[in-house]
């Protein structure tokens, strides 16, 4: 079997969206991919799409019982793991600060920071025990910030908190795993266009308008545009790249004038 044929990507969350766009990507490169959600028969539909030797598995990634239990079928499946993303997440409570509840804002920490946390752990101890490629890495990991890991996003504290916790245990890990052949990279991801997002904007909950006259680039991101950065951090092209964060925001982080110096999105950028 080729070298690459013989990889293997986990990807949490996979069952839509950004992950579902991800696991596609990586099989595209070869991989053969573990999707994990919390959906067990959506997510082992998808798998099913990609076809064999693809695999879908039930996984809540705030547990640790349930990570380590997907990790270990993950190896009697694959034997092995190459590459992780971890995209498992959920929506914020709506809402002003002073309404928030305390149970709301504990359970988008334990799915976003612990469970990038205990993925993140229960994969890196599958890496530091595989044999180094010839490159000298075991292993990849890469997290899902976001513009909220580096921008101010009113009444979205328990969401800001856990994706900027996210970007500083990147580097942590970054750190500490380097030298044992494992990096550790995040993207940070602008507004993108989901189910999610479509949902919000049909409810009017979410001024999709606005957002795009906001963004730099006028739009907002499709999932596989996410799903790029993401593999190509997770991949061996990404080689001499650890404890970074690649913001995918159409501009949005860079943009700090006045929102009229920006063209209106009708017009084209370019003759």
């Amino acid at each position: 079997m080729h070298e690459r044929m013989n990889r293997v990507a986990v990807v949490t969350g996979a069952a839509n969206g950004i992950g579902w766009a991800t696991a596609q990507r990586w099989a595209q490169e070869g991989y053969r991919v573990a999707l994990l959600d919390l959906n067990i028969e959506a997510v082992q539909t998808r798998a099913a799409e990609l076809g064999q030797p693809h695999i879908g598995l039930a996984c809540d990634v705030a547990s640790e019982s349930s990570v380590t239990a997907a990790i270990a079928a993950v190896m009697s499946a694959f034997g092995r793991i190459d590459a992780l993303a971890n995209n498992a997440g959920i929506g914020d409570q709506a809402g002003p600060t002073v309404a928030q509840n305390v149970e709301a804002f504990d359970q988008v920490l334990a799915v976003h920071l612990r469970g990038t946390f205990l993925m993140s752990q229960a994969v890196a101890r599958v890496m530091l025990q595989a044999t180094p490629a010839a490159t000298g890495e075991c292993g990849s990991i890469v997290n899902l910030g976001s513009i909220a890991s580096s921008t101010g996003l009113p009444a979205r504290n328990a969401y800001s908190a856990a994706k900027a916790g996210i970007v500083g245990m990147t580097r942590a890990m970054a750190s500490e795993w380097a030298r044992d052949g494992i990096r550790v990279n995040a993207v940070a991801p602008g507004y993108v266009r989901t189910a999610l997002i479509n949902e919000l904007e049909r409810k009017g909950a979410l001024d999709a308008q606005g957002i795009a006259h906001r963004t730099p680039l006028g739009r907002m991101a499709d999932p596989a545009e996410i799903a790029e950065a993401i593999v190509f951090l997770g991949s061996g092209r990404a080689s001499y790249i650890t404890g970074a964060v690649l913001p995918v925001d159409g501009g949005w982080t860079a943009f700090g004038g006045p929102e009229s110096t920006l063209r209106p999105v009708a017009e084209p950028a370019c003759a």
